[in-house]
């Protein structure tokens, strides 16, 4: 298991780099597009975007980031040192400020977009505190992930080493 820490580091900071990316892509510029749009265009645009990203690859990133960060912030803090601290905070990191933030505050606003009637005054009172509430989360989401990157990449260069 010594040789797999290194290689499940670097695997993690693959996937919290492309969870980095995504959220930062949408903090950036996606949120204000559709923030240009009229809210029933907005609200279906992002409707369509949440429809389409639950697919395998987007999953492969997201769940499997996800467990790399559990099994490496075990396996960091069981090794203990540098390296293995350093891992075992980027696994807390991303599994509270991406994978709990995403459960506890984004998929609830997502859901609750997804289930108001197209088009209504609900949907577009909704679209406004959409945008409003959804936006601080994904920026938490986006810093949450990029801490985990620098971290995984600092315990990665430490060597952390089981054995």
């Amino acid at each position: 298991m010594a040789s797999a820490f290194p290689i499940l580091t670097f695997l993690a900071i693959l996937a919290t780099a492309l969870n980095a990316g995504l959220f930062f892509i949408f903090s950036v510029c996606i949120m204000a597009a559709l923030a240009r749009l009229s809210p029933a265009e907005g609200a279906a645009a992002m409707n369509a975007i949440n429809d389409v990203i639950q697919n395998p690859v987007f999953f492969l990133a997201f769940f499997g980031g996800a467990l790399l960060s559990l099994v490496l912030a075990i396996l960091g803090f069981l090794q203990g040192g540098a390296g293995g601290w350093m891992a075992a905070a980027a696994g807390i990191v991303f599994l509270v400020a991406v994978i709990g933030v995403t459960i506890v505050f984004n998929v609830p606003l997502n859901d609750a977009l997804a289930a108001a009637p197209a088009g209504s005054p609900e949907q577009a009172a909704l679209w406004q505190h959409y945008l409003d509430a959804w936006m601080p989360w994904n920026h938490v989401r986006t810093l949450g992930s990029l801490a985990a990157v620098g971290l995984f990449a600092l315990a990665f260069r430490q060597g952390a080493q089981l054995g």
